[in-house]
């Protein structure tokens, strides 16, 4: 199986994935709908949701895939995990800001002018996602969206830890350039991390640190799901995602050592929870209700019937 995009960004909106996903697909160009996959009796009862709802939807972005999923209404959006966008025209931002902005939450930035850029806001949109919104003028953007993570309260000043265990972890890695505090910047400490670039899987990413108070931290309202082409890489991330201070989860999740959540997860799942035979569905939906990592070979007998 050829994986187009081995992380994916899972966004957990409670009971709004697919009119979600219809806003964000509208509101960026070069964007579609993908899959979906229903929530059986089992998955069902579990979520407390009804029988034969969306449980996820696939979407693109700006050519970058991504997934909402339906469930209980846990875990809200914060800022800790954004998403930047970088734009070449000022009237792109504009727009983009007018979109997103609009019926969401206070901005964490206001729209103007920064040392950085001279068109630039964070805001958050009407289900409490954060977004950046960035003037970069001509300048090439590789990728038009960035995961962008920010390492707050107890965990300020890992942000560079972090990268270098990312970067470790996962092929096709690099360390971008790394921006730094001065010694006039307080609350944030002299050489804990501004703005760090980085690369997992040719996949751009970004991390800052940020001392100031802040009521957030990472939880699971924003994961990231690495599909994976067999069991021998579900159990080499599951380990190296876990080491050190991590956490297992149920259902292919867990957290790492500073607290972000990612999903381990055979890339053949998805076909095999959008199958238009229910039965097959329900087997397999009962078959991962109850692992922690996944195991690749009893899914696939769950599937087989």
């Amino acid at each position: 199986m050829t994986i187009k995009q081995k992380i994916l960004p899972v966004l957990w909106f409670g009971r709004k994935a697919d009119a979600a996903a219809r806003f964000y697909t509208g509101t960026f160009k070069n964007s579609r709908l993908g899959g979906s996959s229903r929530y059986g009796e089992a998955g069902a009862k579990v979520s407390e949701v009804p029988e034969g709802s969306i449980m996820t939807v696939e979407f693109e972005i700006e050519k970058q895939s991504f997934m909402g999923l339906n469930g209980e209404p846990l875990f809200k959006f914060n800022p800790s995990i954004s998403f930047l966008v970088a734009c070449q025209a000022r009237h792109e931002v504009d727009t983009l800001w007018a979109k997103l902005s609009k019926e969401g939450g206070p901005p964490l930035m206001e729209l103007g002018a920064y040392p950085f850029s001279e068109r630039y806001g964070w805001t958050q949109d009407r289900y409490g996602l954060s977004w950046q919104v960035m003037l970069v003028g001509e300048r090439e953007a590789k990728q038009k969206i960035v995961p962008t993570l920010m390492f707050v309260g107890e965990q300020c000043g890992n942000a560079e830890s972090a990268v270098a265990l990312y970067t470790a972890i996962f092929g096709d890695s690099a360390v971008g350039e790394i921006m730094r505090y001065g010694k006039d910047e307080e609350p944030d400490e002299e050489g804990t991390v501004k703005h760090a670039g980085f690369t997992l899987e040719g996949q751009q990413f970004a991390a800052m640190d940020s001392a100031h108070e802040h009521n957030f931290s990472f939880n699971e309202a924003i994961s990231f799901m690495v599909q994976c082409g067999n069991q021998k890489e579900i159990d080499y991330y599951w380990q190296k995602l876990t080491a050190r201070g991590g956490h297992e989860g149920v259902c292919g999740w867990l957290k790492d050592k500073f607290g972000v959540s990612w999903q381990v997860t055979p890339a053949i799942l998805s076909e095999m929870l959008q199958d238009a035979d229910k039965e097959k569905v329900e087997r397999v939906t009962r078959a991962f209700l109850k692992m922690k990592k996944f195991d690749i070979e009893e899914l696939e007998r769950a599937y087989a019937g």
